[in-house]
């Protein structure tokens, strides 16, 4: 076979530095399109982008020679330097590490309408909660000691 074929989907979570909620309402539709942005130059495709003041959510579809842990170095630090530069938060960090679930095709549109609405799914819902929730769904153990760190 001349090419390469796959089908790497995953949904991946990562929070502030210490859950603070410094991403700011108005600048939130800003930062997700950056965020899609820095997907596209690096041969990401961002299916959905969305979060809240604490957190981000990301669908995103890696190219074969992608590990996942370098798409989250590359969005992380190209959004972190956008919201000092950009958005004047000089004092912006993300919270080390990330979540990412692998997803199937048949859970894209769920996943994309659940990442889509999280203002709303926060309303009622705090992020600690939502990513132990998570967690537990894709049967990952976990000391909550390490996660909250």
């Amino acid at each position: 076979m001349a090419h390469t074929y796959t089908s790497a989907l995953f949904h991946c979570i990562f929070s502030t530095k210490d859950r603070r909620k410094s991403i700011p309402p108005d600048a939130q539709d800003r930062l997700w399109a950056y965020i899609g942005g820095i997907a596209r130059a690096n041969h990401i495709i961002a299916l959905a982008v969305g979060g809240v003041e604490d957190h981000v959510h990301l669908l995103l579809s890696l190219p074969a020679t992608m590990a996942v842990a370098t798409a989250m170095r590359i969005v992380k630090s190209g959004s972190s330097r956008f919201l000092h530069e950009a958005c004047r938060l000089t004092a912006f960090e993300w919270q080390e590490g990330y979540g990412d679930f692998s997803i199937g095709q048949a859970q894209i549109d769920a996943t994309v309408e659940y990442i889509l609405h999280q203002r709303e799914h926060h309303r009622t819902r705090d992020f600690q909660d939502e990513f132990r929730a998570i967690l537990e769904r894709h049967q990952i153990g976990f000391d909550p000691r390490d996660v909250w760190l």
